[in-house]
């Protein structure tokens, strides 16, 4: 009978600077995938990226019998000097320890190989650091290829939390509603951004270039508030109502993460706008202001949008409806929140999280943000309580306080290399 055939892929990194170690290896058996990878690799080396096998010393190689190949092209001496001294001892020695400790099976020494994509930059010089940093890399490389970290869990809870370090940016996503969502609608450049400076630093807020300010201004003003606030969400608030593809483009180039089309658009326009927002990778929000049966209109759409506007406009906040208040008719419209979640209840994603999510805007003050926030709305988009406050910071602490949990920057997105096992598992059906 044969084998069963195992394959198991890790990666870690260690360290910091020039000297930091980047591995990536896959582990598996010698009947396998990787045994064929293996014996190609050993046997026609290409220019700069020769294998070398990895040994303790000369003539001991470590078990299981594993190849190291270099990421980086050697193009002197010196590179080689580094992969075949410091980089080779240390991912020999950690395969070697992983064995005597026990992460490696004994059982699976002679039946496994193991191949190591080792990154050593041009420029590191401490033969000291490359060895440690290597040989943490290799065996936490190898941990976690046998226990199949990470789990999915941990990659919901963390994908849009992160930050490449190469990359250099966090391009953010609405994964942890409520948010508050600041309304920058009066057309006066200066008086924004200065609300933009004072506002306090937390996850929690949103920025919506509103639309009179992108009508005096253009879209180039959303590069304006890009430069006060390099890793904050921006919507722009379009109001599009036709030729959709085109203004998202215009929004996205001008570095917009959510752009928002008009719930009276049809239904073909609407489905195109929201086409082109997620082909580019940004949110499209429809707004439901003056849409007579929104749960019609969103029924009528083929694509998905990922967030619904329950919208009442400024000039009917300030009027009366009826025998009813203001804040009776603002209420009356937000009991549309729990319909809209329920109309998307069953395109839940994987996580568990909401598809689409539900944001209300119209006189939202702490007073009344409570029972939006009971009716299950996932983003408040407050105006004039903030971007017209004399104190906008103390303003919106005041909001951020009616929002439940931690409301600040998110302390805990430090470390790149933690892994958290504290991510509580999901109940797959």
């Amino acid at each position: 009978m044969p084998k069963t055939v195992e394959y198991y892929v890790g990666e870690a990194l260690v360290g910091e600077g020039d000297d930091l170690a980047h591995i990536d290896l896959i582990i598996g058996s010698k009947n396998g995938p990787v045994g064929v990878s293996f014996a190609n690799a050993l046997s026609t080396p290409s220019k700069g990226h020769g294998g070398l096998l990895a040994g303790i010393r000369p003539n001991l190689l470590a078990k299981p019998v594993s190849l190291i190949v270099p990421k980086v092209t050697l193009a002197k001496m010196d590179d080689a000097s580094k992969i075949f001294g410091p980089a080779q001892a240390a991912v020999a020695k950690g395969i070697a320890d992983a064995v005597e400790e026990g992460i490696i099976p004994m059982n699976k020494i002679d039946d496994w190989l193991i191949i190591a994509s080792v990154y050593i930059h041009p420029s590191a010089n401490d033969y000291r650091k490359i060895y440690q940093y290597n040989y943490g890399a290799t065996k936490l490389a190898i941990q976690r290829a046998l226990r199949g970290y990470p789990p999915i869990e941990k990659i919901f809870y963390d994908k849009d939390r992160a930050k490449h370090p190469v990359a250099g940016i966090r391009v953010p996503r609405l994964w942890r509603p409520p948010y508050i969502q600041v309304a920058l609608d009066h057309p006066a450049l200066e008086k924004q951004m200065k609300v933009v400076k004072e506002l306090p630093k937390s996850d929690r807020i949103l920025l919506e270039v509103g639309t009179p300010f992108l009508k005096k201004y253009g879209v180039e003003s959303i590069k304006k508030i890009r430069e006060l606030a390099k890793d904050k969400f921006i919507v722009a608030d379009l109001k599009t109502l036709d030729v959709g593809k085109l203004e998202v483009d215009f929004a996205f180039d001008a570095t917009a993460d959510g752009v928002v089309a008009s719930g009276l658009a049809s239904s073909a326009s609407l489905d195109k706008f929201i086409l082109e927002a997620q082909r580019l990778g940004i949110h499209a929000f429809v707004d439901t202001m003056e849409v007579q049966d929104p749960l019609e209109k969103l029924s009528s759409l083929r694509q998905t949008p990922d967030v619904v506007i329950i919208h009442r406009a400024i000039d009917v906040e300030q009027s009366t409806t009826g025998d009813r208040s203001p804040d009776a008719a603002q209420k009356a419209r937000w009991g549309l929140v729990p319909k809209i979640k329920e109309l998307y209840g069953g395109q839940k994603k994987a996580s568990g999280r909401d598809r689409v999510l539900v944001a209300v805007a119209g006189g939202i003050e702490p007073s009344t943000a409570a029972y939006a926030l009971d009716q299950g709305a996932d983003i408040l988009i407050v105006g004039r309580f903030i971007a017209s406050a004399k104190d906008v910071e103390f303003a919106m602490r005041r909001m951020l306080g009616v929002l439940p949990g931690y409301q600040d920057i998110n302390l805990k997105r430090i470390h790149s290399e933690d892994d958290d096992e504290s991510v509580k598992r999901a109940t797959w059906d």
